[in-house]
């Protein structure tokens, strides 16, 4: 059976994925989703993707589906297991030796000021003592960069389950020579706000040689569009088996 095995972004967890994993559940797929160590400032990369592939230990046919910043992650866990199929969701695209805060500079990410509230929205989010909450930490607001398409209840939820993100993993470049060889797939979503579909359009055409598919939605679809995810993936999986 397929493994479908769901990586987190940066200061995220499994619950980010339950609304997917439930529905992957209920159409019978075998499902693994992973808790990062995002918090420990000894983690890095390479102890991400230990983490994923200790996860995974034993379990054949697997297709990792990465989201935001887990596009770091993923392809690493290719050299330490094998793995069918690669799924990158709304996802940040590596170069070899590239450090991952380096990333937008080299990238040309189109909006500083995204950025910042995106990193005032996870900090609000992991500490909820933060004073001087901006706008963008409003789950649900006009400048809310990751829920603002989902409803109020579950955008306050999402945002309440922001973890603190250690800098280790950003601040090291990523080891890898080059992307394994191993079937990927990108998907983006039109409406994310962190990464303009442009921008992505751009970024993956430039690092992985290839045109992403694409879905409504903003930035994390597991969260606002599940069924549909589901689709996409099942749709992937199908494909890669053939």
């Amino acid at each position: 059976m397929t493994t479908f095995v769901l990586i987190p972004g940066a200061a995220c967890d499994a619950w980010h994925w339950h609304l997917l994993e439930t529905e992957l559940r209920a159409r019978g797929r075998d499902v693994v989703s992973v808790d990062l160590p995002c918090g420990d400032d000894a983690a890095g990369l390479d102890e991400y993707a230990d983490t994923v592939a200790a996860a995974v230990a034993g379990r054949g046919r697997l297709v990792l589906v990465a989201h935001s910043f887990a596009g770091f992650t993923a392809p690493l866990v290719c050299e330490r297991v094998p793995v069918d199929l690669l799924v990158l969701v709304a996802a940040m695209v590596p170069l070899p030796g590239e450090e991952p805060r380096e990333w937008w500079r080299a990238t040309g990410h189109p909006d500083s000021l995204v950025r910042r509230a995106a990193r005032d929205a996870q900090r609000a989010g992991a500490d909820p003592a933060a004073e001087d909450v901006p706008e963008s930490a409003v789950p649900g607001s006009a400048a809310d960069p990751f829920f603002q398409d989902l409803p109020p209840e579950l955008a306050a939820e999402a945002a309440g389950r922001w973890r603190r993100q250690s800098g280790t993993p950003a601040a090291r470049p990523w080891p890898m020579a080059a992307w394994p060889e191993v079937p990927t797939r990108f998907l983006l979503c039109r409406q994310d706000r962190l990464f303009p579909a442009p921008f992505l359009r751009a970024v993956v055409a430039e690092r992985l040689g290839m045109a992403p598919d694409e879905m409504p939605g903003g930035h994390f679809p597991m969260l606002s569009r599940p069924a549909e995810l589901a689709d996409r993936l099942e749709g992937y999986s199908r494909s890669a088996a053939t």
